[in-house]
């Protein structure tokens, strides 16, 4: 018996060995499919996906299904975005095609395994109400050289399954992890991944087994001001051991690699790492916390995505992929998912700076009196090269305008949603009222609320205000950003 578990535990690490050279011959060409994906890997080593949740690309080398959902605010149609190839990534341009012209949000996000664990948007929880979906274009990126978008999670938004199947209960041995930002990060609980209470209440020490990526420091003293990699077992966000964990140092890199692996009954692991280069750092491996209730666990096995287990759901964070696997993934495993995650070259939206011409005005949008006061009502005024008319259009979809500790971002007023809402500058807060997408069309139109940036009345003199307004094509809502 001890010898055939033996010379099955040997060929488990040697097939992620292979694997594991294999990615890494890969690693040269970022715009192909990888031969074996994330839950490939994991399934080598004995340690199969049990959730794999992605809207950027498919984790399984043979999946070719549907990626997520969307819903247009225009008609609340639904659609489903699928794969380029099987294998492959996100197919965005259905989803631009889809939501041209209204706003979309993510309603569902597909589990790509054979248990069907999709996430769908969380119902009100023991701390926090309804949740929202994220906007379906707030978070664009480039994967494998395709352009795509992640989930981007601001308060309010958050997505659960309290019925899942096949999900570890009790004290079983579970892997998880998932690609986030290192930027987009606050210090409210919770951004979480992972395996939760079904009943979206907190029922004690050890129910849960999530990761969870932010700058909230539950368990002083915390090294640095993070994001740290953290695990949230309920009533507390531990950063290794009992909590304080001052070898934690964080990550804040654009893209992140974060890893959680639980076996259970007496040991975790922390692990994170620049999901564009490098290997993973080990920031804990341990006992599980002796502070009561956590040795065995009791994890019950619902799933949750951006917000804690009692839908706890002030939290700010960027999903793009995450899994979760049954039984306790080997360290080589781990080494080759990174090493998968490396080669498809995650990459940030690029910006570009300059005017943002009114076409049909022939002016530029200006900050009147070149204020650096938040609260002033935007015009368009004679073209001047002014850094009151200099925008910045961001990978996270802002507009802005000074730099360092002046910058300001345009703001639809009171974050409105409807027609003659003013824009204005404002203190920069990631909401999507600040974001805006500038189309092939010449169209720049907000995230939140779907309607262009209008010069009032089609006016072409100076001091026009611009405003909001429901999207017609006219001259007076053409702009350039050069």
């Amino acid at each position: 018996m001890i010898l055939r578990h033996l010379r099955k535990a040997l060929l488990a690490a040697g097939t992620v060995v292979a694997l594991l050279a294999a990615v890494l011959a890969g690693t040269a060409g970022t715009a192909q499919a990888a031969t074996s994906l994330p839950c490939d890997i994991y399934a080598a080593a004995g340690t199969p996906c049990v959730a794999a949740h992605s809207s950027v690309r498919a984790l399984f080398a043979a999946y070719s299904g549907s990626l997520y959902q969307v819903k247009r605010a225009s008609d609340s149609t639904t659609t489903d975005i699928g794969t380029l190839t099987a294998g492959g990534y996100a197919n965005a341009a259905a989803q631009d095609t889809f939501c041209a012209g209204t706003v979309c949000t993510i309603t569902e996000i597909y589990d790509q395994t054979s248990e069907h664990n999709n996430l769908t948007i969380a119902g009100p929880g023991g701390n926090g109400g309804q949740d929202v979906g994220a906007i379906a274009n707030a978070l664009p990126l480039t994967v494998g050289g395709h352009s795509v978008y992640g989930v981007y999670v601001t308060p309010g938004v958050g997505y659960r399954n309290n019925s899942t199947t096949g999900v570890p209960t009790g004290s079983t041995a579970q892997g998880a992890y998932m690609v986030t930002s290192g930027t987009h990060v606050n210090s409210g609980c919770c951004f979480d991944y992972g395996n939760a209470e079904t009943s979206g209440d907190d029922t004690g020490n050890g129910h849960m087994d999530a990761i969870n990526f932010g700058t909230e420091c539950w368990f002083s003293p915390c090294t640095g001001s993070g994001p740290w990699v953290q695990a949230d077992l309920e009533n507390g966000l531990f950063a290794g051991g009992n909590g304080s964990n001052t070898a934690n140092l964080g990550n804040s890199s654009t893209f992140v690699t974060a890893l959680l692996k639980n076996n259970g009954t007496s040991t975790y692991a922390l692990k994170g790492g620049n999901a564009q280069s490098g290997s993973l750092t080990t920031w804990y491996n341990g006992s599980l916390p002796t502070t009561g209730g956590y040795i065995p666990m009791s994890q019950e096995g619902a799933i949750i995505l951006g917000t804690g287990g009692d839908n706890s759901n002030s939290s700010a964070g960027s999903f793009f992929e995450g899994v979760m696997t049954t039984g306790y993934p080997t360290d080589a495993a781990d080494n080759a998912v990174q090493a998968n995650i490396v080669s498809v070259g995650y990459t940030a939206a690029a910006s570009s700076t300059g005017a943002l011409h009114a076409v049909g005005a022939g002016k530029c949008l200006d900050v009147p009196n070149s204020s650096t006061t938040a609260g002033v009502q935007l015009q368009i005024y004679a073209c001047s090269g002014g850094t009151n008319q200099t925008w910045t259009h961001s990978s996270a979809n802002q507009l802005t305008v000074y730099s360092g500790s002046s910058t300001l971002c345009l703001d639809a007023t009171g974050a409105k949603t409807t027609a003659g809402t003013k824009v204005e500058t404002w203190t920069c807060n990631g909401g999507t009222n600040q974001q805006w997408t500038i189309n092939s069309n010449g169209t720049v139109t907000g995230v939140q609320s779907g309607l262009c940036l209008d010069v009032t009345g089609a006016s072409t003199a100076n001091g026009a205000l611009a405003e909001l307004w429901t999207c017609n094509g006219g001259s007076n809502q053409q702009w350039t950003l050069s």
